[in-house]
């Protein structure tokens, strides 16, 4: 039978024939020049073409002016044509099938992208998360012509070499915009009752299938509900979906929400397939296959939802950024082998928010595919090489040093690999993280990295290993605030909070509230609420009200407060991930105070100062999460001494994201 046998069975859409059940859902990569493909783009999809996605998906790709944006790839002139054929004619080569998908904002736009022109909607709603403009409501004129302008991109699609196109219906675009009576209040016959809100979306539907013909597949991306108040419910959408299917639709494709929804979809904490329940309701009710979308990044979990006939086919996004040859992989037997997606955004949807080009924390390589092949270059000689420190940095730093020849050795001081990687993972919905550790485990075994643990490494100790090149990775330290109490009995810093060294008693005042203080307040508050085994069982025999059993899984049991200096609370977190973490805080009770100052700890609590006003925050316990300090003392010894290749990498560099610590180790090992 094979490796993931249901996983990898072919599968129809309309007439095409797609080889897996694998998709990669169109992404905004910020790859594009002026909407043209670059042969970045081309590459960064052959590639993953070659790893063994069945179907990819290309987009957003803009139908018309004001439905864009500069940074898209664009089907909105025949003169995109020549180059979207490369890129077909690339995904085709390498025995995968490609759709593009055809995208309009509606309000969720700005003018100040679009030449000044003002955004479209159905009705003059603003959104709050997109700059709050207000877009003009369309007329008839308009609906006709955005009708015109999807058929005309279809068409182009077609010409261009796409296998099928995708009607962009999902996360709170036009389509859905449409759809939705909270952002659509017309009272003609495309406002109102569900069926008439329903109308434009399948007349788009409609159209294309037209204008294309009877055989060529379109394919529709849906909410599954839109998880907005006053929004579509999955109820709502089945009957949508149904719609669809008789407008001549030949798949749907189900992602979350909207991109205003205050529900996570796709961030570290959402549960895997947490939302494959929304695709599984409106399977049932549909004779056309279905794709299922969010947070399924492993070939188990997407072979285990095709074989109980939950879905028809997955989305994977984010996992084949990570590893674009995870299919490959999975179908051979080397599922352990595939380098794991952990869902933390900083390469990707960080960088779209950025306005910067898409890459990844764990594949230095995407985006980048031109510049770093899939074979790494050997070395033209073999050096002997020590890492001192076993964390992220490190770990990458050996793994690509040795994959390319070099003679490596890692000394790490504590008794195991990972650094703060156990940090990372501490705070609760961050578990992801804790894939990375056996994942650099298992590619350092297998380039014959030797690691030598207890092992802190002093300058005698380097000179007489005798290295050629010595990389620095000795991580950071937390810095004690000069602020007088600091050395009380009650005053604990935070990283021994996370590592479950110690346990504050009573009521906690954290002062810090960057990214360590802020998971480390989240991390106490919910040591406080029960699990979600406990959860199911209460709510299944009803044990307790709803209300109470919401409390009971988020609400603190004891005061937590935070204490910033600055204006805002988590300004280092990602920005796809600060606002989960906020929310957290909020139901779980925790006060967050910005623009407050410490002075001074004393027993009794924290003194501190706010807008000129000393204020008493009364504490049991008080926690240090003031920053931290590169360890950089080895290296300055190093570098007095002299007679070694040196370099510093990481946190001992400079203390910043995982990701830069990451693309440092990638980055070094590949200049020796």
């Amino acid at each position: 039978m094979g490796n993931f046998p249901h996983l990898f069975s072919p599968i129809k859409i309309g007439g095409l024939a797609i080889p897996n059940r694998i998709s990669l859902p169109p992404m905004h990569l910020n790859y594009s020049e002026n909407g043209f493909v670059t042969d970045r783009y081309i590459e960064f999809y052959r590639v993953r073409a070659r790893g063994g996605a069945g179907l990819i998906i290309i987009g957003g790709c803009a139908i018309d002016t004001v439905g864009g944006n500069p940074l898209m790839i664009k089907l909105d002139d025949d003169k995109y044509i020549p180059e979207l054929k490369r890129l077909t004619a690339a995904i085709r080569s390498e025995g995968a099938r490609s759709a593009a998908q055809l995208y309009h904002s509606g309000r969720y736009n700005f003018s100040a992208v679009i030449g000044g022109l003002q955004p479209i909607a159905p009705s003059p709603v603003s959104s709050k998360m997109f700059g709050g403009e207000t877009p003009r409501e369309m007329t008839r004129e308009d609906i006709e012509n955005v009708k015109q302008a999807f058929v005309r991109a279809a068409l182009r699609a077609r010409e261009a070499g796409f296998d099928a196109v995708e009607i962009h219906g999902s996360a709170g675009y036009l389509l859905c915009q449409f759809l939705s009576p909270v952002t659509n209040l017309r009272k003609d016959e495309y406002g109102g009752r569900l069926e008439n809100r329903v109308r434009f979306p399948r007349e788009v539907v409609e159209v294309i299938r037209q204008g294309l013909g009877p055989d060529y597949p379109v394919i529709i991306r849906i909410t599954g509900a839109d998880l907005v108040p006053g929004g579509l419910t999955n109820q709502d959408m089945q009957k949508v979906c149904k719609v669809y299917e008789q407008a001549g639709a030949n798949a749907i494709d189900i992602t979350g929400g909207w991109h205003e929804s205050r529900v996570p979809q796709i961030t570290m904490n959402v549960p895997r397939g947490a939302f494959v329940y929304l695709a599984r309701g409106i399977k049932e009710k549909l004779n056309i296959p279905v794709i299922a979308s969010n947070r399924i990044n492993n070939p188990e979990l997407a072979e285990s939802l095709i074989l109980r006939g939950e879905v028809d086919m997955v989305n994977m996004g984010r996992p084949l950024i990570a590893d674009p040859d995870l299919p490959r992989k999975a179908k051979s037997g080397q599922a352990r082998k595939i380098r794991p997606c952990v869902a933390c955004n900083q390469g990707c949807l960080d960088m779209v928010f950025e306005v910067a080009p898409v890459t990844c924390l764990v594949n230095h390589r995407a985006g980048k595919e031109l510049e770093f092949p899939e074979s790494l270059p050997k070395a033209g000689s073999s050096r002997k090489i020590l890492v001192i420190g076993g964390g992220a940095a490190g770990m990458e730093a050996a793994a690509i040093a040795a994959e390319r020849g070099h003679e490596v050795v890692i000394w790490e001081k504590r008794n195991r690999l990972g650094g703060q990687l156990e940090l990372c993972a501490a705070p609760p919905g961050r578990q992801e993280f804790n894939h990375l550790l056996p994942y650099y485990q298992d590619r350092l075994k297998k380039a014959k990295v030797k690691i030598e643990l207890n092992r802190e490494g002093t300058i005698s100790e380097v000179k007489s290993l005798s290295p050629e090149v010595v990389i620095v990775a000795t991580g950071s330290s937390p810095v004690t605030p000069p602020f007088s109490g600091a050395e009380k009995k009650n005053v604990y810093l935070a990283h021994q909070i996370l590592r479950g060294e110690v346990w504050p008693p009573g009521r906690v005042v954290i002062i810090g509230g960057g990214a360590t203080g802020c998971e480390t307040a989240h991390f106490l508050a919910s040591a406080d609420t029960i699990n979600a085994e406990v959860l199911r069982f209460l709510f299944v025999h009803q044990a307790e009200s709803n209300e109470e059993l919401y409390q009971l899984a988020t609400r603190a049991q004891r005061p937590i407060t935070v204490l910033e200096m600055l204006p805002r609370m988590g300004q280092d977190l990602g920005r796809s991930m600060r606002w989960t973490v906020l929310d957290d805080l909020r139901r779980a009770g925790v006060e967050l105070k910005t623009g407050t100052r410490v002075k001074e700890i004393t027993d009794s609590g924290v003194i501190a100062e706010k807008d000129g006003t000393e204020e008493v925050f009364t504490a049991d316990s008080v926690i240090i999460a003031a920053g931290v300090r590169p360890n950089g003392q080895i290296y300055q010894e190093l570098e007095a001494s002299g007679g070694f290749e040196l370099y510093r990498i990481g946190d001992a560099r400079s203390p910043r994201k995982l990701i830069d610590a990451i693309t440092e180790g990638f980055e070094t090992g590949m200049k020796i």
